[in-house]
């Protein structure tokens, strides 16, 4: 238990051997000094899934991954029950057998009911096939419930549903930036790299509202705020309507943090994919 404690501080999750047991509540470790709470189920397929929070960050993990390596994302594809699977980004922690979730407590609340879950490693086999993990979660009557009040998560949101329909953007439909974020690396981080996502809700100027941090990591790095401060500078618009009056929508913005030296390839072409948007944003007001 002493190791399991050291660990789960530190933040790449590493919890005890449980057998699959669909009768129970997910279990449970607190830790009030450190204000830190987790629910957690580890799987008999090696894979653990996991929500915490942390001093008012809200994570949604999955551990024991096969390696995704320098990557700062990965793609996850995740069944629930009878709907279909769902191709879904998720942001590899400092351990890269690690997964972050960028909406943890929609998916959180999407976990309490239990049941079949499926989750598929594009190309993560040995022989580069895909590898799906087909697994039966418990029901949770308590702990995910504990882990969203602990850090001020509703048990419910009508909102989610728009979260689902965003595009890879974080935008709705028929949405783009007149001005996007930008956000600023945070001189107090003692972190190389991390992540944070912001939702908002859009005004009729286009300016955001109502902002929340939805995901950050690592949780004390200083990034959501950072994000936060970014987005509230920003603008949206109609693509059709460019000038046209915004109706309130839910929109996100997804962040990423490199300092220099730490870049990889991947963070290169995403700087790369980025100028180009901003290019044709640039062309279309001409």
């Amino acid at each position: 238990m002493k190791r399991f404690l050291a660990t789960i501080l530190v933040g790449a999750i590493a919890l005890p051997a449980l057998a699959q047991d669909t009768s129970a509540d997910w279990d449970v470790h607190r830790d009030d000094r450190n204000r830190l709470m987790v629910a957690y189920v580890q799987t008999d397929t090696g894979l653990t899934l996991a929500l915490r929070c942390t001093a008012g960050a809200y994570e949604a993990l999955i551990t024991g991954l096969p390696p995704a390596g320098r990557a700062e994302t990965r793609t996850i594809g995740v069944k629930l029950s009878d709907h279909d699977m769902d191709m879904q980004r998720w942001n590899v922690a400092q351990d890269d057998t690690v997964a972050v979730s960028e909406m943890p407590a929609p998916f959180a609340r999407h976990l309490r009911q239990g049941g079949s879950i499926s989750i598929l490693i594009p190309g993560g086999a040995d022989d580069g096939r895909n590898l799906r993990y087909d697994l039966t979660l418990p029901a949770s009557s308590a702990a995910i419930d504990e882990t969203l009040t602990r850090c001020n998560r509703p048990l419910v949101d009508a909102r989610d549903v728009e979260r689902d329909a965003l595009q890879d953007t974080g935008l709705p439909v028929g949405f783009d930036w007149r001005h996007a974020p930008r956000p600023e690396y945070p001189a107090s981080s003692r972190y190389a790299r991390g992540f944070a996502v912001v939702s908002c809700l859009t005004n009729p100027d286009g300016r955001l509202s109502n902002c929340e941090v939805e995901a950050e990591h690592p949780h004390d790095a200083g990034y959501g705020e950072a994000t936060l401060r970014a987005v509230r500078a920003a603008r949206a618009r109609n693509v059709s309507a460019p000038d046209a009056p915004v109706d309130q929508r839910l929109v996100s913005f997804r962040a990423s943090f490199v300092l220099d030296g730490y870049q990889t390839r991947q963070d290169d072409a995403a700087v790369r994919a980025q100028r180009q948007r901003q290019r044709e944003a640039r062309e279309a007001q001409q």
